[in-house]
């Protein structure tokens, strides 16, 4: 059985609540992902979920239009 894990990583250039949006809905598409937090004014994007890739969600915040800075 697999278990559920929190990751977090650091997404820059986001500026409003449609950006948070943008992110959390491309995110919230990778495999494995059970749930989805993002902080706009910090950017930290909290990801909760068993057997995500990190190169998975590094291409969903491109493709919402933003960058994955670091993982933590």
């Amino acid at each position: 059985m697999a278990v559920d894990r929190q990751r977090t990583y650091n997404v820059t250039g986001m500026s409003c609540e449609h950006c948070v949006a943008a992110v959390e809905q491309q995110v919230g598409r990778v495999a494995g992902v059970s749930e989805v937090d993002v902080d706009l004014a910090s950017g930290a994007l909290v990801v909760h979920g068993s057997g995500v890739d990190d190169e998975a969600v590094r291409a969903a915040v491109e493709t919402a239009g933003y960058s994955l800075a670091a993982h933590a």
